[in-house]
């Protein structure tokens, strides 16, 4: 079990099912194989036999994994994650570059919207904007979503840290496109705006700066599992 790390972060489910694509593009279990018993799986991890089987069930709905029950039963490989890329392979450098310049831009827009007095209507519009990515249906996630991240950034009152936050999402929402939609991935991100929303709301600078670091982090740990693989 090498090639697979201890998950450390606060993205425990993002980090697992990250780590499994890895070993999975790097060989370290081929199409056809079975991976290895659920509890031997997760000690390796360092997770939860509950999140290991959210990620399982994530990775066979996408078409990465096979579940079988019963006696020879198991998770069995019958794909590979770049099989889900729409476009032309992945730059490296490319996705790099939009991943890291989003964590620094959504960081620091959390932390002076925290340090920002607020209106009344400016606090409205930010939670609603919050709300809204909770019943999103799958097709609009992507836009609300945008626009949650996009109204805090509205918020530092910095237009070039709102145009430039607007830039690169739409950079990432590229990349995200190329991926399965990820439920469980979704229900998480949605607690992580919660928290950054309410670190916003309550003044707390730190807070809301290690919240939008962390739920950038995730969306990261997916998108690099997806497309880069190594």
């Amino acid at each position: 079990m090498s090639s697979i790390r201890t998950v450390r972060t606060g993205n425990v489910f993002e980090e697992t099912l990250s780590h499994l694509l890895r070993a999975i593009s790097l060989g370290q279990y081929m199409v056809g194989e079975k991976l290895p018993a659920e509890r031997e799986l997760a000690e390796s991890l360092g997770v939860s036999r509950a999140t290991l089987r959210d990620v399982l069930h994530e990775l066979q709905e996408t078409g990465v994994l096979d579940i079988k029950r019963g006696r020879y039963g198991g998770a069995f490989v019958i794909g590979l994650p770049a099989d889900h890329e729409l476009h032309r392979p992945i730059d490296e450098s490319e996705l790099n570059d939009a991943l890291q310049f989003r964590a620094v831009l959504d960081a620091a827009a959390a932390r002076l919207a925290a340090e920002a007095p607020l209106t009344g209507e400016q606090r409205r519009h930010l939670r609603e904007a919050c709300d809204a990515c909770d019943t999103a249906e799958p097709g609009q996630y992507r836009q609300l979503d945008s626009r949650f991240h996009l109204a805090i950034a509205e918020l530092t009152g910095i237009p070039s840290l709102h145009k430039a936050t607007a830039e690169v999402r739409d950079r990432v929402n590229a990349m995200l496109d190329r991926i399965p939609m990820i439920t469980t991935n979704l229900a998480h991100s949605n607690e992580q705006h919660h928290t950054i929303l309410d670190a916003v709301m309550g003044g707390d600078p730190m807070a809301a700066e290690t919240a939008a670091l962390e739920h950038a982090h995730g969306t990261a740990a997916l998108l690099v599992g997806y497309l880069k693989g190594s």
